[in-house]
């Protein structure tokens, strides 16, 4: 089979990461008999120093015409002092918009040669973790109306509204069910009903979405519990689903008690199988050019573009084994390195890796 991949680098550790991450597709090409056929695309600071925009775009509908996205990392403090809507980090929101990705899905795994890494009690997390975090992507007060005001008692004043309508969440829902219904059956949806309109939507409509799937366990969590909740007992979530602000941070936070933020891949999903797909970490640049980057996250994550829009379950399956066997052997980068493993820089982890598969 042949498939197109939109690369976007991006910046800082970026290129070095998915550099590693396109040697593991060439692996699984090889021995699967497919054709890989990468496009390379700027978008993030990288973009801004050669166009002047974060987002050119050629960038997006080159994007928009391939069959999935792989995404390094965007921005550094090289652009720090740029007006807001012209940050790097500005050109994820607008791909996420532009290519309709509304799902960010964040699975938050334990890898049991890592557990020593987890920053919690050995008895919370014995036998391991896997959450799955559904984040909504394309709503919410990261996209709402926003603006500034002058007040007469207060001075200047910002605003970012939170709005979500019931299509937004009935779609993000259903993507959570769907996964519960293949993994432990059980539904964790985060909210805020207690304060805020939008949250007491979102708690509605989940609930009309929960009775198309009997069999799934459904529990409804305030999200400043639900953040307690994951390290005091992070065993008894299966799959979370929340809003776009809420996602963002309950994921980073499912992220570290897994042991390392550097072992973490995403995918973020339109209707239908396209997808793109990238680390949840970010552009390290005080590492870039260092060797120190791990790329397992980003090897992961085209595991999962394996899995989620090319439907090819054995090739994702033998990234997913050829990262742990490498993990068993004992190879560790400094971010996951303890006593006794061998340490290994950014080049030899995707060579060790490509190699096993």
């Amino acid at each position: 089979m042949e498939y197109k991949i939109a690369v976007i680098p991006g910046d800082g550790i970026g290129p070095e990461v998915v550099g590693e991450a396109i040697k593991v597709l060439d692996a699984v090409a090889k021995k699967y008999k497919h054709t890989f056929n990468y496009e390379y695309l700027l978008a993030g600071g990288c973009a801004i120093d050669a166009t002047g925009e974060c987002l050119p775009v050629e960038t997006v509908e080159k994007a928009k015409a391939s069959d999935a996205v792989l995404l390094g990392a965007v921005g550094g403090p090289k652009w720090d002092n740029l007006p807001g809507d012209k940050r790097p980090e500005r050109a994820l929101l607008g791909l996420r918009s532009a290519l309709g990705l509304f799902a960010n899905l964040r699975p938050a795994i334990m890898f049991d040669e890592l557990k020593d890494a987890c920053p919690l009690r050995p008895e919370k997390v014995a036998g391991g973790l896997d959450i799955m975090v559904v984040r909504e992507l394309t709503g919410g007060i990261y996209f709402g109306e926003r603006g500034t005001k002058q007040t007469e008692e207060m001075g200047m004043a910002a605003y970012d509204i939170e709005e979500y309508s019931e299509k937004e969440i009935e779609r993000i829902a259903e993507i959570a069910f769907d996964l519960a219904m293949k993994r432990n059956k059980k539904v964790t949806s985060i909210d805020k009903a207690n304060v805020l309109e939008s949250s007491r939507l979102w708690r509605k409509t989940v609930a009309k979405i929960s009775e198309n799937y009997p069999e799934v366990t459904v529990e409804n969590l305030y999200v400043d519990n639900a953040s307690m909740q994951l390290v005091h007992n992070p065993q008894q979530f299966d799959v979370l689903v929340t809003n776009n602000i809420f996602g963002d941070i309950l994921s980073d936070e499912a992220s570290m008690i897994t042991g390392s933020i550097g072992m973490l891949p995403s995918a973020s999903l339109a209707k239908g199988a396209f997808g793109m797909y990238e680390p949840i970490h970010g552009s390290a640049p005080d590492i870039a050019g260092t060797g120190k980057a791990n790329p397992m996250a980003t090897i992961l994550s085209v595991a999962m573009m394996m899995k989620y829009t090319f439907g090819l379950v054995e090739e994702a399956n033998a990234i997913n084994n050829a990262v742990e066997k490498v993990l068993v052997e004992g190879y560790r980068t400094s971010d996951i390195m303890t006593e006794g493993k061998t340490l290994v820089n950014t080049t030899e982890v995707g060579d060790l890796v490509a190699a096993r598969i």
